[in-house]
């Protein structure tokens, strides 16, 4: 059984320009995966030899995007979300992350977030 966790990362960029690394094949190219191609709706993430597609089943500009993986069946467990928050006393831009892992696996998980958020930041020039 697969559980749900959140990652928050605190990033200094502005929403649109958070946004558009967060949903577009392009800006996802540039940290998230080797490669992105994207067909009609559907987004396919290429890493070394493996790929997995998933499409957008949820967008609001600027403030968040989910994407539902095609090949899962369990329709609780089978997303990963962006969701962009700006605090409102400090105005910082936070990134919220949430996705779902085997109980065993959720530290790899995490450890391969905080180090593609290395790489976000790095695209971002921060």
């Amino acid at each position: 059984m697969r559980i749900r966790y959140e990652l928050e990362y605190t990033l200094n960029c502005s929403p649109k320009v958070l946004f558009s690394r967060l949903s577009t094949p392009e800006g996802l190219s540039e940290w998230f995966a080797d490669n992105v191609t994207v067909d009609g709706d559907v987004f396919t993430f290429h890493w070394n030899k493996s790929e997995q597609k998933a499409r957008i089943s949820s967008l609001r500009e600027n403030k968040s995007v989910r994407f539902e993986w095609t090949d899962r069946h369990n329709k609780e467990s089978n997303y990963f979300e962006f969701r962009i928050i700006i605090e409102e006393l400090t105005g910082d831009l936070a990134l919220l992350i949430t996705d779902f892992a085997e109980p065993d696996e959720k530290e790899d998980a995490i450890y391969l977030w905080d180090s593609q958020i290395s790489d976000l930041k790095r695209a971002l020039g921060m």
